[in-house]
């Protein structure tokens, strides 16, 4: 291709005279440029979603092995949906995380209800004995436990605030077996004298449509109750 067309300065003789013939300089040819390439981009995978936990039957919690994950997730029954998520403490709590664990794996907190549901205080349930819902008609609710020991205290300086878990006990301060409660507000008065294991992580709207019981007591007469409890990692 002509990159240039040049007419070089001529001297002419042409009848007699002299004429000077312009010099033409065609501009210079750029190439265009080379297209970049277009790349595919993959798209991003989808999340992988959440493993479900085994359902277990109700087996003896002394014989089932203790999960290591410390997540445990409440699924919602009655007329609250939804899901409780609290992470455990072994740290601040270890005695009380492991029995919390072995309870929720063997099953015996499916279908216990919360029996004990104050409006500004806190949602008590986990009466494995009496709590359930085959048995609420009997009363007796919030006066039973598990098969396995009582606990120790595992007092600490963690306050007692909205979302926090803690561990229900008779008088005694080492008499805390399985049921616990999860606060609505903050109650100053609680800290150091009940052993906190866990607090709320996701799902504290859930706890909040909880439903209220009626009296200073607070005991429910149609409860909601936890539908399947799991530790998930």
């Amino acid at each position: 291709m002509l990159k240039a067309l040049i007419f070089l300065l001529a001297v002419g003789l042409i009848a007699g005279g002299i004429y000077v013939v312009p010099t033409y300089i065609l501009p210079k040819y750029e190439p265009a440029p080379e297209p970049e390439p277009v790349v595919a981009v993959e798209p991003e995978p989808e999340p992988e979603p959440e493993p479900e936990p085994e359902v277990v039957e109700n087996t003896d919690p002394a014989t089932i092995e203790v999960p290591s994950g410390n997540l445990m997730v409440i699924e919602m029954g009655g007329s609250t949906e939804g899901e409780i998520r609290i992470e455990l403490l072994p740290n601040l709590a270890p005695g009380h995380v492991e029995q919390i664990k072995r309870l929720a794996a063997s099953g015996a907190y499916n279908n216990v209800a919360f029996h004990r549901v104050i409006d500004g205080f806190m949602a008590q349930t986990g009466d494995v004995e009496f709590g359930l819902l085959e048995e609420y008609g009997k009363g007796m609710y919030g006066t039973g436990g598990s098969s396995l020991d009582n606990l120790d205290a595992e007092f600490s300086d963690v306050p007692f605030e909205r979302g926090t878990v803690g561990m229900a006990r008779a008088r005694d301060p080492d008499s805390a077996n399985s049921q616990f409660f999860i606060m609505f507000e903050r109650v100053p008065s609680l800290d150091g004298q009940y052993t906190v294991f866990g607090r709320v992580v996701a799902g504290l709207e859930v706890l909040d449509e909880i439903r209220r019981g009626e009296g200073s007591n607070g005991a429910v007469t149609e409860p909601d109750y936890m539908a399947r409890v799991s530790i998930r990692n």
